[in-house]
């Protein structure tokens, strides 16, 4: 009764923007950024578009692409948007893990490996170097984003470390990626036809990576809808925050399908081996005994990959009939000129050999 008509009116007014305030903060959209590298030729665009629901042919990556994905959270809300990435090439084109990995998306970005289980003497190398080039890049970007808040004398945000629980399996002695890592083992149908102690080396060895990064990791097979099923649920749980599930299945003589924080190293054991003795490998620390053993079992490939791509103005994917024709046209106007070119040199020389050269092309 006290209160005057204008407070009254202000009081329903600040009551209407904290209600529509709290409707807003619930219909936000969320973004966040997926980074896929792996293999090359390993499967990544195709292992994408089953992600996403899309039904078109795959063409090898060039270089690093970028699309999109959205999702509705409910009828009539705002589309969470995933910014998706995706490196080409295998490890010859590391050097781009730059653009994807910036300071401002680190707190929203979570990073996909997909290593070629059918190319095993490929793939530590391959994991290793990629792993490193994008955890080098993280780093970076963490310490510069430090140093830029140190000198505007704001508190330093850790905005690259990740929290877990006191109760996380074997916490004091993992080495936790800076931001979520999945693991896809692809072209699983190729895999599961080796020999069962092979596969027991590659199960047992990213099992050991995956929970020393605290990675997860499933295996799967473009072909397989229940693989792929499964493969989508923990893509959607970094690209959407969704629910990844709690299937979980560490059989070698099936395919792995581990959340992190599911597995341990005592559940894991010791390294595979056979006929290698693990005292004569001189490992610096645990991941490197892992290494030299894997190694011992699938001698590594060069990863030195020629960093050359094949040309794209002659790629028949990407043909235009007008353009490659005035292309054509203006290589063979400079072939000529370039041929000109040499012909004045050579009548400018009067040497017995540029002479003679002459005398056979006029000839």
């Amino acid at each position: 009764i006290s209160d005057t008509l204008w407070e009254q009116a202000a009081a329903e007014v600040h009551s209407r923007e904290a209600a529509a305030g709290e409707e807003d903060r619930g219909e936000a959209v969320s973004e966040r950024t997926v980074f896929l590298m792996g293999s090359k030729a390993g499967g990544k665009t195709s292992i994408l578009h089953r992600c996403l629901d899309r039904d078109e042919p795959s063409k090898p990556t060039l270089a690093l692409e970028y699309t999109f994905g959205r999702r509705a959270r409910g009828h009539n809300t705002p589309k969470d948007i995933a910014h998706l990435w995706e490196l080409g090439g295998g490890t010859s084109l590391s050097d781009l893990v730059q653009i994807p990995i910036t300071a401002g998306g680190i707190s929203c970005l979570s990073v996909i490996l997909i290593l070629d289980l059918s190319k095993p003497n490929a793939l530590w190398g391959t994991m290793e170097k990629l792993l490193q080039a994008a955890q080098n890049q993280l780093e970076r970007v963490s310490s510069r984003d430090q140093q830029a808040q140190k000198a505007k004398h704001q508190t330093p945000v850790h905005s690259a470390a990740r929290v877990f629980p006191k109760d996380y399996p074997d916490r004091e002695l993992i080495s936790p990626f800076p931001v979520p890592l999945l693991i896809i083992g692809s072209k699983y149908d190729i895999f599961q036809e080796f020999d069962s102690d092979k596969r027991k080396v590659v199960c047992k060895t990213l099992r050991f990576v995956a929970h020393y990064y605290a990675a997860s990791l499933i295996f799967t097979n473009i072909k397989s809808e229940s693989l792929m099923s499964k493969t989508k649920s923990f893509f959607s749980h970094l690209a959407f925050g969704l629910d990844r599930g709690k299937t979980v299945s560490c059989d070698s003589t099936k395919p792995l399908i581990i959340p992190a924080g599911s597995d341990s190293f005592s559940q894991i054991g010791s390294p595979h081996t056979t006929d290698v003795d693990i005292t004569s490998l001189h490992a610096k620390n645990p991941k490197d005994l892992w290494k030299k053993v894997y190694e011992r079992v699938f001698p590594q490939e060069n990863t030195s990959e020629q960093r050359e791509l094949r040309d794209p103005t002659k790629d028949p994917q990407y043909g235009e009939l007008q353009i490659d024709a005035m292309r054509a046209q203006k290589d063979q106007v400079a072939h000529l000129d370039q041929s000109h070119a040499c012909v004045v040199l050579l009548y400018s020389c009067t040497c017995k050999l540029c002479t003679l050269i002459l005398w056979q092309i006029t000839s």
